[in-house]
């Protein structure tokens, strides 16, 4: 395991990108994470920050977003005040080189949940949930080549979160239906067309939300109450640019959209 000195300069490095626009390589040798477990300890340093955790995010749930990254599974990250997108207001691009869009499903939780000695299973994971929202996130990346990267330094790099809009709540109906199965339909200005469902979401983004509590387990993580969790795209990563709109439909569950700046 890396000693905490390391880990908060490799913290304060990417910290840096993030404020500044500015992009790396990679971490230096010195600073660079061996493992997923020391790329993880380097995120958690954000929780020491200025702007308070509201949440988190799964990235590469789908094999789309897998790709894209250049990863064979799923990593997780935060999300603070200072990510988020309000509604009604502009998304802007200064600073983001992925340049993508993602529609996703969005649990809340309704409790705090504490590290667990046995998995969780999906029944009681989606106990402990209060409410779906719709979501659209922004990810982006302080490596000059993310897909080469590895696991480890884009664990460090916060799994490439970025900018994040908590959408619409959905009607209380969505208990009843299946998720998986469920479409959603993308918009990038009115022209181009991205069609998904929640199965692109490891199966199901239920499974995607069993995967993020257990994963947050291992890694001795207690999730709060009100804090909710997105559960990566169900459509591929849409390329967006300056001046457009990027709307998604969730049929009966509502839609998001948002304009780029």
């Amino acid at each position: 395991m890396m000693d905490v000195k390391t880990v908060q300069q490799a913290s304060a490095l990417l910290s840096d990108c993030r404020e500044t626009g500015k992009v790396i390589e990679a971490l230096p040798a010195a600073l660079c994470p061996a493992t997923t477990a020391d790329g993880y300890a380097i995120q958690a340093e954000l929780d020491n920050g200025p702007a308070a955790r509201v949440g988190w995010k799964i990235a590469a749930t789908s094999v789309a977003g897998q790709t894209h990254i250049g990863v064979d599974g799923p990593l997780l990250g935060r999300l603070t005040s200072a990510m988020m997108v309000q509604q009604g207001q502009p998304a802007s691009l200064w600073s983001n080189r992925m340049q993508v869009a993602e529609a996703e499903f969005v649990f809340q939780f309704a409790q705090t949940i504490p590290p667990r000695p046995t998995r969780i299973s999906q029944e009681e994971a989606m106990s402990l949930v209060s409410d779906l929202y719709l979501g659209l996130e922004f990810p982006n990346s302080r490596y000059l080549d993310f897909a080469s990267v590895g696991a480890a330094q884009l664990a460090a790099d916060n799994a490439c979160a970025h900018q994040f809009m908590l959408g619409p709540k959905a009607p209380d109906i969505w208990r009843e239906l299946d998720l998986a199965e469920h479409a959603v339909v993308a918009h990038i200005a009115d022209k181009d067309r991205f069609d998904g469902k929640g199965a692109n979401v490891l199966g199901d983004p239920r499974a995607a939300l069993v995967w993020f509590i257990n994963q947050a387990s291992t890694l001795n993580i207690t999730i709060k109450e009100g804090e909710f969790v997105t559960t990566g795209t169900c459509v591929e990563p849409m390329p967006i640019s300056s001046g457009d709109n990027v709307s998604a439909s969730f049929g009966q569950l509502g839609s998001i959209s948002c304009t780029l700046s």
